[in-house]
């Protein structure tokens, strides 16, 4: 049986990597630090997935076993011999597993030759790059040159809600049925890993960027504008008319953007979008609001979700009027539970509105952008 390790052994890790990993005949080692969740799959072996929507199903994935990432000699001996390694920890964790694969590697070249291929399944543009960066700050020069020849960062772009969970039974996790796994296929080393599931395509920029200029930047839309009205969860959300305009807005402004940038065909791009809608209006896959805008100076950086397709569209000679009034309820999302809105509300009382924007964001007082956003602030 072949074998994949796949970082975090979460509701995304267990509800999404584990159950293509599942359907493709892998023997899967969880990598975590939750002892709890640890123990658990090493004794039950097994868990279940649960779709759902119109059409829901059980899936049970079996062969799975779980270490702690902080014993390095078990996360050594495993990572030598495995087929394939993923993650999805969230961006803010790679640089803490970075020490562990790159003692993986230096291990691995001296007794496999077998290329492998480490697919970092994050919510992020060019994760799994990222992650090479974080790892190769570990190694020699010697063991990097020898890495470059067998060892595969691809970057990949994922697309599947998993919502918050309310488990009838240890490891059980609840997603929608869609899902989406799209892997940079000049980047693999040897033979593509074949995972059911995964889309490999020659231009996963553009990929990258749909998903995360129409399913991100609606989602967090969905979100900021949200809480401004205190409306709790996306599915509420998606009821009320006004929210759902401007969410459109957004759509169309990004729509006509990748269009344009990326070749898409108009149909098939706003089948995209109104799929898009659909999943967000699922009551089985609602989300809190505070959840889903957790995190805002990320969501705020210029090469995110929010800013980046704004400050294209400005560059186009468009006037991004949805965005920016999504920019400006985000630079208002003040969940005193979430550090970075807390960072960010901080900084905006010490410092003022502008030097936030210019900050976080890089958008220059004065600029077009900056005045549009202004009319919302």
């Amino acid at each position: 049986m072949k074998k994949a390790m796949h970082y975090g052994a979460g509701n995304i890790g267990r509800g999404f990597l584990g159950q293509l990993l599942s359907a493709s005949g892998y023997e899967i080692t969880f990598v975590d630090v939750q002892q709890e969740v640890i123990d658990d799959i090493n004794n039950l072996g097994k868990y279940t997935i649960e779709i759902v929507g119109d059409a829901p199903q059980e899936i049970v994935v079996e062969h799975v076993r779980a270490i702690n990432g902080g014993d390095v000699d078990l996360f050594v001996k495993n990572f030598v011999e495995t087929d394939v390694l993923t993650t999805a920890i969230g961006p803010n964790i790679l640089k803490f597993i970075a020490p562990n694969i790159a003692k993986g590697i230096e291990k691995r070249v001296e007794v496999n030759s077998t290329p492998l291929n480490i697919i970092a399944c994050e919510n992020m543009v060019g994760g799994s790059q990222i992650l090479k960066g974080l790892v190769y700050e570990h190694l020699s020069e010697d063991v990097r040159k020898k890495a470059d020849a067998l060892i595969a960062f691809p970057n990949a772009a994922v697309d599947r809600i998993v919502p918050i969970q309310h488990p009838e039974e240890k490891l059980r996790v609840a997603v929608e049925e869609y899902c989406e796994l799209d892997v940079d296929a000049t980047m693999i080393k040897g033979e593509r890993p074949p995972i059911q599931g995964i889309h490999y395509v020659d231009d996963l920029g553009a990929y990258i960027e749909r998903k995360l200029f129409t399913l991100n930047t609606g989602h967090a839309s969905t979100a900021y504008l949200a809480y401004q009205k205190g409306i709790k969860d996306i599915y509420h959300a998606m009821q009320d008319e006004e929210i759902v305009a401007a969410v459109r807005e957004v759509w169309k402004e990004t729509g006509e953007l990748l269009v344009k940038k990326h070749g898409f065909d108009p149909a098939v791009h706003q089948a995209y979008i109104e799929k898009s809608e659909s999943r967000f209006k699922n009551p089985h896959i609602s989300d809190e609001v505070t959840r889903v805008g957790r995190g805002p100076i990320r969501k705020l950086g210029a090469a995110d979700r929010l800013v980046a397709p704004a400050a294209q569209l400005i560059e186009m000679g468009k006037e991004p009027e949805g965005l920016a009034l999504v920019i400006a309820a985000a630079m208002k999302f003040d969940c005193k539970e979430d550090p970075e809105a807390v960072e960010l509300q901080d900084y905006i009382k010490a410092n003022g509105v502008d030097a936030a924007l210019k900050h976080f964001s890089g958008i220059e007082t004065g600029s077009k952008l900056h005045a549009l956003i202004r009319k919302y602030l």
